[in-house]
């Protein structure tokens, strides 16, 4: 993150003034959305199309006004996924968007040189990735697998890395900001000596960016193949968890049918007792992989 102001630079990968009277060239938004989506934006999130722009607007002013070195992008699209994260309650908007860059200067072993290639060894490894297919509510499924980890390889900050570059390609999707996605976490395998690597600190600071520093809406986290020794680590991570949050967690052991009762097999691969056949990893690899230059500018 470099540390101009947020008056001064208007998107990931350029910088220019605020002022609409001095931007001329700022990024016309245009809506994506489609018709069904747009309606249910209006129900759950507060969002009025006839007044986005007004209230895309009100929160620029309020950076300006208030928060004028954050540094920060100041597009309407940027903009939007905060408003629709904390539905378009502009005061929750705002420190939502002040978290966001908080986080990303006060823990540089993650965000310095954040980006794709950095953190390939991670997606090679299998440790993070997003199934093919959307679920029946049109959330991307994303697939974490502990077990994919070897620690003498790579610090555990290099796959919290990687859940961040997901999450941010996910984001980018105005489909995801209205509708969420889900976790789906394996922890077939997984030791006490490597659980001992999640401790407080790293809990506190993974679940601080999940919970208030991030604009993405988490709508289930579904455990399956948890070890006794999870009691434990969920007894770490709790007292961190607001209520909402922690009640979204379902914890499955190793019934598939209790995991199919909140993921249809359908869109699951054969190793969760889905249809969709094995878990192929490539073509989310490929796609962040290729993906190098939204990050390059936003991450520097």
């Amino acid at each position: 993150m470099s540390g101009d102001s947020d008056c001064t630079r208007t998107s990931p990968s350029a910088g220019s003034p605020s002022d609409p009277e001095a931007l001329p060239d700022r990024p016309q938004y245009v809506c994506s959305l489609s018709a069904d989506l747009v309606t249910k934006a209006r129900e759950e999130l507060q969002e009025k199309p006839e007044w986005r722009l007004r209230d895309v607007q009100a929160l620029r002013d309020m950076v300006c006004k208030d928060y004028p070195s954050l540094g920060t992008c100041l597009d309407d699209a940027f903009l939007l996924r905060f408003l629709r994260a904390r539905k378009f309650d502009y005061d929750r908007a705002l420190q939502l968007l002040v978290n966001y860059h908080s986080c990303r200067r006060s823990w540089p072993e993650v965000f310095n040189n954040l980006k794709p290639s950095a953190i390939k060894p991670v997606l090679e490894s299998g440790f993070v990735t997003v199934l093919p297919r959307l679920d029946p509510e049109g959330r991307h499924v994303v697939c974490i697998r502990p077990d994919r980890w070897t620690p003498s390889h790579y610090p555990i900050t290099e796959n919290i890395r990687a859940i961040y570059l997901t999450l941010e390609k996910l984001i980018q999707s105005e489909e995801t900001q209205v509708n969420g996605i889900v976790i789906l976490a394996d922890y077939k395998g997984v030791s006490l000596s490597k659980a001992s690597h999640f401790g407080p600190f790293v809990a506190k600071k993974v679940i601080g960016i999940l919970q208030d520093g991030f604009p993405i809406r988490i709508k289930a986290v579904n455990i399956i193949n948890e070890p006794r020794i999870f009691k434990g680590i969920f007894a770490i991570i709790k007292p961190f968890l607001k209520e909402k949050i922690a009640n979204r967690f379902f914890l499955h052991g190793s019934d598939l049918n209790s995991l199919h009762q909140n993921i249809p097999p359908v869109i699951l691969p054969e190793e969760y007792g889905g249809t969709a056949g094995k878990l192929d990893i490539s073509a989310w690899n490929e796609l962040l992989l290729a993906s190098e230059e939204d990050f390059l500018h936003d991450f520097s």
